[in-house]
């Protein structure tokens, strides 16, 4: 099993690294594969020193697997390029996530769509992972009708930029700005480009994506993402209407009973999700679940999760194990 880190040394990159190193990902090769600039630099892993590589030498060495988190424009020139000497892509960007020939996969709730034949295969956006993780069990009992999201997100979801903004303005340091306002002590109601209707690319990710992983067109969604000075993981606050009759006691037991879900939901003890707990670990936390008294069959509930892990890297990664466990490269 060889297998290949394309952008092993971005911030998602290197989280990939620590998955496969914590999960024992079983390779006999390992290739990291990065940007030209980035090509030759010394890393290490599990104790051994890798030779950074670039991806055309990565392409000739015909890995059996390519987790890539290099950005869409990357991946669109690059993906198929690998999938032509058969190697099985699991992409991180957006570039495929909406094409009708790809598969948008997160394993707790699709991975059985997965065939031999699916070549370059989606990892859906973060913020929509760990919403999905906690919506599903909860569509296929009383199907849901409506979602109403708010995203308080990560700075890390932009990146080492980002981050490196906030450390600035922290210290009183003037540097490079990764938006186009002060990230400390604020909130930006604007996550990634603005599209013609008034909706952020991110929050129309929340819709188009949802309805995908979730083989239901009919469910409306609408969306608010907010960027906060936060590094730990995501926060959404969900407002959900389902068309049949719900209990919640029902439902704390369906997400007790989730696979990769934690309910963290306690009054008494002020036990709720938060990035500062999240941050580091694999499960979607939810919390604050509770009955909208304004409305029939509708729930609200907060649910957090680090959006570098499920979010991102341990998703892939347990796509990744699914194929080898399915003999599907």
């Amino acid at each position: 099993m060889k297998i290949a880190v394309v952008g092993a040394t971005g911030m998602v990159g290197t989280v990939m690294l620590q998955v496969l190193k914590e999960r024992n990902f079983p390779f006999t090769e390992l290739l990291l594969v990065a940007s030209e600039k980035s090509v030759g630099k010394k890393m290490t892993f599990k104790g051994k020193e890798y030779t950074v590589i670039g991806l055309q030498d990565a392409v000739n060495q015909k890995p059996d697997i390519a987790v890539f988190s290099a950005g869409g424009e990357t991946s669109l020139e690059w993906a198929p390029k690998f999938a032509v000497v058969g190697t099985t892509v699991i992409d991180n960007s957006s570039a495929w996530r909406m094409d009708a020939t790809k598969k948008l996969i997160v394993p707790e709730i699709n991975a059985n769509e997965l065939t031999k034949e699916d070549k370059i295969i989606a990892n859906p956006n973060c913020s929509t992972i760990q919403l999905v993780m906690a919506l599903a069990p909860l569509h296929k009992k009383y199907k849901i009708k409506r979602l109403i999201i708010s995203t308080y997100q990560s700075i890390t979801g932009t990146g080492v930029k980002a981050v490196q903004q906030l450390e600035n303005e922290f210290n009183g340091v003037k540097g490079e700005m990764a938006y186009p306002y002060p990230i400390h002590k604020n909130a930006i109601p604007h996550c990634d480009v603005f599209e013609d209707n008034g909706y952020t690319k991110e929050e129309m990710k929340l819709v188009r994506e949802t309805q995908k992983i979730l083989s239901d067109n009919t469910i409306a969604v609408t969306a608010t993402a907010v960027r906060i000075p936060v590094v730990g993981g995501h926060s959404e606050s969900i407002n959900v209407e389902f068309e049949n009759e719900i209990n919640v006691s029902d439902i704390r037991k369906i997400l007790h009973e989730t696979p990769g879900v934690t309910v963290k939901d306690n009054l008494d003890t002020n036990t709720y999700p938060m990035p500062i707990y999240a941050e580091g670990k694999d499960d979607v936390f939810v919390g604050r679940i509770r009955l909208d008294e304004s409305q029939a069959n509708t729930l609200n509930m907060w649910v957090v999760s680090d959006n570098l892990r499920k979010g991102a890297a341990t998703n892939t990664i347990q796509i990744a194990e699914y194929l080898m466990a399915n003999n599907l490269v």
